[in-house]
């Protein structure tokens, strides 16, 4: 019980006590010679000169900021005269639900493979793998491209049924 007591008031003096800042030194064994001192100066930023390009660069920066500012009520009413033109709002809520739930699910499904230990790895280079054939049979010869274009066009007319 004495040693409680005796351990709660040295840890209560510890608390209480203030800290006396002290200069160590520290020695270094290193065969690199120290750096020098750092020198601030409240005065470096008034010393550093704008170049030309800089001075463009902000000019631009200024132009684009004006030019691309959008009116937010201008956004609403728009997307207000788009959802009033969709005329099954409720399959639009359910295909965008099961849109949201899909990526939840597969960000779990790949957290999980990312746990697993050189699974990452392999599925990284199974991936650099495919992108190397797809380039190899698709992009690399103007023949397969144009035959890529077609594939292309055609899965487009399936996927609007117009074929």
């Amino acid at each position: 019980m004495a040693a409680v007591a005796a351990a709660s008031s040295m840890a209560a003096t510890a608390i209480l006590v203030p800290r006396v800042h002290t200069t160590v030194r520290i020695t270094h064994c290193s065969a690199l010679p120290s750096l020098p001192p750092r020198i601030f100066s409240a005065s470096f930023s008034s010393s550093v000169k704008l170049s030309p390009e800089s001075r463009r660069f902000s000019q631009l920066l200024a132009k684009a900021s004006e030019e691309t500012a959008v009116d937010a009520g201008e956004f609403f009413t728009d997307l207000k005269e788009k959802w009033d033109k969709v005329e099954n709002k409720f399959t639009v809520i359910l295909y965008g639900g099961g849109a949201i739930v899909a990526v939840w699910l597969s960000s779990i499904f790949v957290g999980a493979i990312n746990s697993v230990p050189l699974l990452p790895k392999i599925m990284e280079l199974v991936g650099l793998g495919y992108t190397g054939w797809f380039a190899y049979r698709y992009l690399l010869f103007k023949s397969s491209r144009k035959e890529l274009a077609t594939d292309i066009e055609s899965l487009k007319k399936k996927i609007a049924e117009t074929e």
